[in-house]
């Protein structure tokens, strides 16, 4: 009797790749996604649901669907990928040196002029003599 091919694993496996390769190439370019990579969350998610039922199938229907051998070889790969990539993202994010020279909560920022949306350049001078306070948003990135 022929075996099936067990599509599940390969799924799984293709998917915890996506997952580790796509925050890395399209997700860091946009804020949503790259402070907290959440997409990459859900694809890992989906992976290990896939890769559980290929397993599930190869080891519970060995007579029916392939996928001993290979499906352990994609589960380890996958979880490598995975703590990898959990590595990455919450250990070696936070050794990133920290800025010296960046403002300080309650200190006064420097004088700058900055375009606004308009593309007028406006002075924080001139914002602050018909203004009482003027609000200042730092992002701090990685770039």
């Amino acid at each position: 009797m022929k075996r099936n091919w067990n599509a599940w694993l390969w799924a799984g496996f293709g998917l915890a790749l996506a997952g580790a390769f796509s925050y890395i190439s399209l997700f860091i370019w946009f804020p949503i996604t790259r402070d907290v990579p959440w997409v990459s969350y859900l694809l890992f998610i989906a992976a290990g649901c896939l890769l559980g039922i290929g397993l599930h199938r190869a080891f519970g229907q060995p007579e029916r669907y392939r996928g001993k051998v290979s499906g352990v070889i994609l589960g380890v790969l996958s979880l490598a990928m995975i703590g990898m990539f959990c590595y990455f993202t919450f250990i070696l994010s936070k050794d990133m040196p920290a800025s010296t020279d960046a403002p300080h909560a309650g200190q006064h920022a420097p004088r700058f002029t900055l375009p606004d949306g308009a593309g007028r350049p406006v002075a924080l001078d001139e914002l602050l003599k018909t203004h009482k306070a003027v609000l200042l948003i730092f992002y701090r990135g990685y770039w």
